[in-house]
């Protein structure tokens, strides 16, 4: 084939934190400068490149890069309306975390290996949000999966090894029934490309009892990730980690890849007509239902902040799966624009989080009295982002419940609005009391293991702005919903073309 432009940038937007990642491996501990350039080139280097694809997918152009494999294999990365809400997502809170990160561990060890992987996590993200087709997707999620886990595993306590090895457990054995599923779907259909509106309306109805089958054990492997229950368990485990790992793991990759994985599945190989008709959205409906309820119980019985945010993220996450699963395009934009709208909120507040950790020793809710007046901007930005999972407006997670709630009323399923307002009322139950203690119970004598650092504000810098900066995304993707390219109107876009409107 002939290499240009259009077929080069999306390989190039994988390759742009690849190859900085494989040169931070070799980078000596002590080199923090170089080590720093390194991260910030790479991450810099990708939002540039995905602002060009935007801007070119925007006026219609067709970027595709194709690398045979074998024969009958072909590696496929495009760029789609789909794919660039995830890219977007995944690119611009990167070049957050990394900043956060690089203030987080500047006095840790080990932090070549740390960042090597953690750039191999991103190329692997983006390699599944840029994925062509389902080999191409099975062979990033895999990579997402073998990257993470040194991250996890990252501290070596004994606390840290076994949360990585549950979570390394449950990831490959989703990984394996993936693949189960893509190579016997492959099958049926030879290459499993990615077409808006799915591409196995052709198939006899004879098949249609492999196909369900099929989706079966695709939505098992999925859902791992996606945490859907009874796949969650390693989520909570995996809270050993560092707070940037853990934001990364919650607001971008690797339960972002799993609920990306089901919209790819259910819209662009079934496509909602066909997983309507052979009854699988019902089930996927059910299942992200009752994953919504229960992560949100599990979560008011948490003292651990991040255990609390983490049973929180396998509640939220299935917003997405539940919007994919009722059928009609209003359900699909509040689902696809929630892929956002949590990733941004839940960063920010993963990254408050860390920041209580860190700063004070602030390690569960019980310890969190008067923290607000202590450290009043990243409480704010606590506030914010919780308050959003909440539902209130303006902020984001207002507008995802709102398009799900008048999706379900349009797809004649008014239950899904019981479950949103059981959600919101469990939502509240475990983040008000958070907040109460915060902001209005008195300062304690002293705090578990307060750390000054030599600044004027309440936090070194790369820790303090990057929530403030998500918190006000939190903000203006709510306030400037119905703005050109905001989240909301890439999703109405989506939901139009995946629904041939």
């Amino acid at each position: 084939m002939s290499w240009d432009y259009a077929s080069l940038l999306p390989g190039v937007i994988v390759l742009s934190s690849l190859l900085p990642g494989v040169f931070i491996f070799l980078v000596r501990e002590e080199s923090h400068t170089l080590r720093t350039v390194l991260n910030l080139t790479g991450a810099v280097a990708k939002l540039i490149l995905v602002g060009l694809l935007i801007y070119g997918v925007w006026l219609g152009q067709v970027f595709e890069t194709r690398i045979a494999i074998a024969p009958g294999l072909t590696l496929v990365l495009n760029a789609d309306a789909l794919s660039v809400l995830f890219v977007t997502l995944s690119t611009v809170l990167w070049l957050i975390t990394t900043v956060y990160a690089i203030g987080y561990l500047e006095h840790s060890t080990n932090r070549s290996r740390f960042f090597g992987f953690f750039s191999l996590c991103v190329s692997a993200t983006v390699g599944i949000a840029l994925s062509g087709n389902l080999l191409t997707f099975v062979i990033f999620y895999e990579i997402l999966t073998l990257a993470t886990y040194p991250l996890v595993a990252h501290r070596g306590t004994p606390e840290a090894t076994r949360g990585a090895k549950i979570y390394l457990a449950y990831t490959l054995t989703g990984g394996l029934l993936l693949l189960v599923g893509a190579v016997w779907l492959r099958t049926l259909t030879g290459p499993v490309d990615f077409v808006e509106g799915g591409i196995l309306d052709d198939l006899p109805a004879s098949l249609h009892g492999q196909l369900v089958v099929i989706f079966g054990l695709l939505l098992a492997g999925l859902g791992v990730k996606a945490a859907l229950v009874p796949l969650h368990g390693w989520l909570p485990q995996s809270m050993v980690a560092p707070a940037p790992v853990s934001s990364l793991l919650h607001a971008v990759a690797v339960v972002k890849a799993g609920a990306f994985g089901i919209v790819r599945v259910v819209y662009d190989v079934y496509g909602v007509t066909l997983a309507g008709e052979l009854g699988l959205l019902a089930v996927l409906s059910v299942l992200a239902s009752f994953t919504i309820v229960y992560g949100s119980i599990l979560a008011m019985t948490q003292d651990g902040l991040k255990k609390r945010l983490a049973y929180s993220t396998v509640s939220q996450v299935s917003y997405i799966a539940l919007g994919t699963s009722l059928l009609g395009p209003v359900a699909t934009v509040g689902g696809l624009v929630h892929l956002v709208h949590q990733g941004i909120m839940k960063i920010t507040l993963f990254f408050c989080a860390g920041n209580y950790a860190e700063t004070l020793g602030v390690a569960n809710v019980s310890q969190m009295d008067g923290v607000g007046r202590r450290m009043p901007l990243t409480t704010l930005a606590f506030t914010i982002g919780a308050l959003g999972m909440i539902g209130i407006p303006p902020i984001a997670g207002f507008v995802s419940k709102w398009y799900l709630g008048l999706g379900g009323v349009e797809a004649g399923q008014h239950w899904v609005l019981v479950i949103l307002a059981t959600s919101t009322l469990l939502n509240a139950g475990y983040f008000l009391p958070i907040l109460y203690r915060a902001w209005f119970r008195p300062l304690p004598a002293s705090w578990p293991k307060e750390h000054h650092f030599q600044t004027r504000f309440e936090t070194m810098g790369a820790l303090l702005w990057p929530p403030v900066i998500t918190a006000v995304f939190c903000l203006l993707a709510g306030l400037l919903a119905a703005a050109p390219f905001s989240p909301l109107e890439w999703a109405r876009l989506i939901a139009q073309r995946e629904y041939g409107l």
